[in-house]
């Protein structure tokens, strides 16, 4: 196991260390994903009240993605807003 880190490291050029903790990191942001959500039709008309078509696609588009995908995007969109 020792040898697959280190090579797993050194393709992601990181330490050993850092990859484990990356992957540990990974595991613990692996939630189960989210139930279906509704289609577009079957969303609530008051949920879109005021949205562009642009921000109704994305949310439909956000409500697809699994918890882990979601966490993810919004850690980036805070981490650019800093």
């Amino acid at each position: 196991m020792r040898d697959r880190i280190a090579e797993v490291a050194k393709q992601h050029h990181r330490s050993m260390n850092s990859e484990i903790i990356a992957r540990l990191e990974h595991s613990l942001l692996d939630l189960p994903t989210l139930p279906e959500q509704p289609s577009r039709q079957a969303l609530n008309d008051k949920a879109l009240d005021g949205l562009s078509n642009t921000e109704q696609e994305l949310l439909v588009r956000f409500r697809e993605m699994s918890r882990r995908q979601q966490n993810a995007l919004l850690a980036l969109l805070v981490e650019e807003a800093s």
